[in-house]
This record gives C-alpha cells, sequence and structure tokens, in this order.
C-alpha cells in the first residue's frame, strides 16, 4: 500500500509512534510518505519505500498566525495525486485530521477518493481538544474519518465522555520494538553518571506542569533518606526552571542531573533502575513502556491509560495522584532489596512482549485492508 502519515516531527509520543509505525511499515514493503513541518526526529535515512515532504508555510505580514492547516492540506492533495496514495492515516487530531479532512474534500473534486483513519493520541482529545475554541472542529474531524483508533480504552472512553462522537473508536495501544532494543548494542556506561553502587532513579518527559514534576523531586528527597540514589532529569519544558530553583533551596544540586533533550534515551534507560511518571493525565504512558522494556520497573499514578501498561505489584506500582510519600514507599520497597529489585526489572520486561510492534502491526494493517475494501465498494 501507498500510505500517507501525518504527524508532529517532535520527541512527543504520538510523533514517536507515527514514526515508529511508519518505519516498521516500510521495511515490511508499504511505501511511506511522511508528511509533516520538518524531518522526524528518528527517521535518519529516507529509503524508496520511505519518503518525507516538508510542509512549508511561507511568511506573509498580512497573518499574524500562519496558516499551516492550509499548507498541510494543499500538501496532502499534491503528494495523494502525485504518488497515487491508497490512504491518509493522521496522527494527533490538531491540525492534522482537520486538515487532513478539507485535503479528502479537495480530492474528490479530482475524482479522488482516499479513506481517512485518525489516531487520537491523549492531549489532542483531553487537554487541547476539548477546549472551547477548538472543540467543535475536531468533534466534526473525528466524525468525519472513516476510521478511528484510540491508544488505550481510557483514551476513547474520555473522547467518548468529551465529545459527542458517532464514529466507532477502535483502540490499538502503543508499542515498542523489541527487535531493535535486542539488537541494538547500547553502551551502559553507568560509571560515567553515578558509582557503580548508587541507584539511578530516571524521568523522561516534556517538563509541563501536568507531569507534576516537583512532584518527583519530593519522592526522590524522600527515597535519598533511605537509600543511596541519584536522579536524571531528562527533557526540556516550562517546568525546568522551577524544578531547577527547587534543587537549589533544598541542597539537591548534587544528586540531581538535568540532562536536557537527549537522542540517547536507550543508553540512559540501560543503567536505570527506577521510572518515575507521577503525571496528573497519561492517555497511554509511552515513557513507561519504553523504560519498562530495557527493565526499569515504574512507579506512577494511577491516572488515564497508565494501568493498562503497568502490572501492580508485577512491573511496578500505580499510586493515588499527587501521593508523593506512597510513591517514595513503593519506590524503596523496589529498590531496597537487590533480589526483589531484580524481580521487579525482569517482570517490567516481560511486561512489555504484549506492546511487541509484531502484534500490534496486525491491527493497523487490517484496518488498511478494511479502509481499502471500503474504498473499492
Amino acid at each position: 500500500m501507498k500510505i500517507i502519515i501525518v504527524c508532529y516531527p517532535t520527541f512527543g509520543g504520538s510523533g514517536v509512534v507515527a514514526t515508529e509505525l511508519g518505519l516498521y511499515l516500510s521495511k515490511k514493503g508499504h511505501e511511506i510518505h511522511f508528511i509533516t513541518y520538518k524531518q522526524p526526529v528518528r527517521i535518519q535515512n529516507l529509503t524508496p519505500h520511505l519518503h518525507f515532504h516538508e510542509v512549508h508555510v511561507p511568511t506573509y505580514d498580512l497573518f499574524k498566525y500562519q496558516p499551516y492547516e492550509l499548507a498541510l492540506s494543499s500538501k496532502i492533495v499534491d503528494v495523494v495525486m502525485k504518488y497515487k496514495i491508497d490512504l491518509l492515516h493522521v496522527h494527533y487530531a490538531i491540525p492534522h485530521a482537520y486538515a487532513a479532512y478539507m485535503g479528502k474534500k479537495m480530492l474528490e473534486d479530482e475524482g479522488i477518493k482516499i479513506p481517512m483513519i485518525t489516531t487520537l493520541h491523549g492531549t489532542d482529545i483531553t487537554l487541547v481538544g476539548s477546549h472551547p475554541f477548538y472543540k467543535r472542529a475536531v468533534q466534526f474531524s473525528i466524525n468525519h474519518s472513516e476510521f478511528v483508533t484510540a491508544v488505550s480504552e481510557s483514551l476513547k472512553r474520555d473522547t467518548e465522555r468529551l465529545f459527542d462522537i458517532t464514529s466507532e473508536i477502535k483502540v490499538i495501544p502503543n508499542f515498542i520494538d523489541l527487535d531493535k532494543i535486542k539488537v541494538k548494542n547500547i553502551p551502559c556506561k553507568k560509571e560515567q553518571i553515578a558509582p557503580n553502587d548508587q541507584l539511578i532513579i530516571t524521568h523522561i518527559s516534556n517538563f509541563r506542569p501536568l507531569k507534576r514534576i516537583i512532584d518527583i523531586l519530593k519522592i526522590f528527597k524522600i527515597v535519598s533518606k533511605k537509600l543511596n540514589v541519584k536522579l536524571l532529569m531528562v527533557g526540556d519544558g516550562p517546568e525546568k526552571e522551577r524544578a531547577m530553583r527547587y534543587c537549589k533551596a533544598h541542597e539537591m544540586e548534587d544528586s540531581v542531573l538535568f540532562l536536557g533533550k537527549s537522542n540517547q534515551i536507550n543508553e540512559i534507560l540501560c543503567f536505570s533502575d527506577l521510572f518515575l511518571l507521577p503525571s496528573e493525565q497519561e492517555s497511554f504512558g509511552l515513557a513507561a513502556l519504553e523504560a519498562m522494556v530495557h527493565g526499569v520497573p515504574v512507579v506512577c499514578s494511577n491516572v488515564g491509560g497508565l494501568a493498562e501498561v503497568i502490572e501492580e505489584g508485577v512491573s511496578g506500582y500505580l499510586c493515588p495522584l499527587g501521593d508523593v510519600e506512597a510513591m517514595a514507599e513503593k519506590a524503596i520497597y523496589i529498590l531496597e532489596d537487590s533480589e526483589r529489585h531484580q524481580l521487579f526489572k525482569r517482570q517490567a520486561f516481560e511486561t512489555t512482549k504484549k506492546f511487541d510492534i509484531q502484534k500490534v502491526i496486525t491491527y493497523y494493517e487490517s484496518l488498511y485492508s478494511e479502509a481499502m475494501e471500503n474504498k473499492l465498494t
């Protein structure tokens, strides 16, 4: 099949999932065309089965905000017509589903019918999409997609609660490429970060307020009173400066490292001992899954789709939102006994097998086939 994938090209979960999906589909022989404003971060090399089309938005003084949606719709039309594309798969509703729908209507004027699949990832529904300024357009776009998928049962329920949805929403979870992890030669050089007898606690995110960055520091402070630990904070965002001020005020600067945005996530996770994710909302929890595939148990808040990823008492623990004492207690419980810690590490990895891309990809391919059959009828 010839498939357009529209996504954000950044480190965020929706962009990572869309990119990894496209990469895997291209290796299976499908012709994949990414359309976005810059080359996705996880695409290193383009191939005959893997293409990238940049959306360029000319700057005009007339516009206070440049019309990216119009440029994206036009680019979709151009690529469909030039490469005889079979279907559209858009990730993250805003603005991709709306722009893709406009592209579909323009193509209909050319006598071209093309099915559209919209994958909902989380904040496009629970945060941005439900805002009164955007809600009606998002709802319209979802209801005019031939197929709609959500990355968790939790997100499906949220979508149906927040919007008047007439389309069926299929749940296809996020995934991990286990083979890629197995064959990758990861240099696990823990000694560059901490002595071998020091335990590493890690957090990776975009440091937005809903990630509750200060809660992570409070949890770590409690744990550090009992265990020899170091905290790695990976990522960047609006809460970073506040977090750094907190560390300075509480004399934690020597035990907390802020590593910024990194392309070395696998290298960091391979020597991590525990992953913290006390978020207010996680529609799936891709960061937790990526930690678990490296055998890193997770302590997190019991919100959103995290309960669909973390097995309580097996791959980690789910705690009440904002309960830093409970999260610290569970972290200490996992880390204080080396045999128990190793058991959690093994179980964390085993849990990820049900999210292997080889299993999940079959759901998408089945959906693509159904979309193509509907197109022909």
